[in-house]
């Protein structure tokens, strides 16, 4: 993560891209939570699931009614939270850093679910695609080995990319909101 903050460029909202911890360790979910909490407040988005992983904490932020707005990462060592790298970045027509608006979703949650299990099978991996969750401009989709989570990649709403969110490491936990 990165220590300094980085102001979105114009039109993006008008908020900061990353926000600093104030250093202590980030070592539960709940701590966790109350990171996503303050970064999902000045959005005036919620936190929904929060999950641990070996090298990161991963959150889910939403709308006031609920709807998955954009993913976050709450980094263990110091509590600096920011928007996710990869698709939620690149990808989310309203929150990351390429943002043009509403682009026309050709991809439906079924469609993202097979082409997540395809591109899996293509690398002889042995894992199965979860539901489609959608994000604006993209789904997100927890890997899973004999049905237990075991990792996450995206599947672009427009195109049917796939993006492998190589950067967790080891799953370890989940808490919902």
């Amino acid at each position: 993560m990165m220590r300094d903050d980085c102001s979105w460029g114009p039109g993006m909202m008008g908020g900061h891209y990353w926000q600093r911890g104030d250093g202590t360790p980030v070592k539960t979910l709940d701590q966790a939570r109350q990171q996503a909490d303050a970064f999902a407040d000045r959005l005036d988005l919620r936190v929904g699931e929060v999950m641990q992983f070996s090298k990161n904490f991963y959150a889910e932020l939403e709308t006031p009614d609920g709807k998955l707005a954009t993913e976050i990462l709450v980094d263990p060592a110091g509590g600096d939270t920011g928007i996710e790298y990869g698709p939620a970045m690149m990808w989310n027509t309203d929150y990351g850093m390429h943002h043009r608006g509403q682009t026309q979703t050709r991809i439906s949650p079924d469609q993202a679910q097979n082409h997540a299990q395809q591109w899996l099978r293509n690398r002889g991996s042995d894992l199965t695609a979860g539901e489609a969750e959608p994000f604006p401009g993209y789904y997100t989709l927890h890997t899973l080995r004999s049905g237990k989570i075991n990792g996450m990649l995206s599947v672009n709403a427009a195109t049917g990319a796939v993006w492998d969110h190589t950067w967790h490491g080891t799953y370890i936990a989940t808490s919902e909101r």
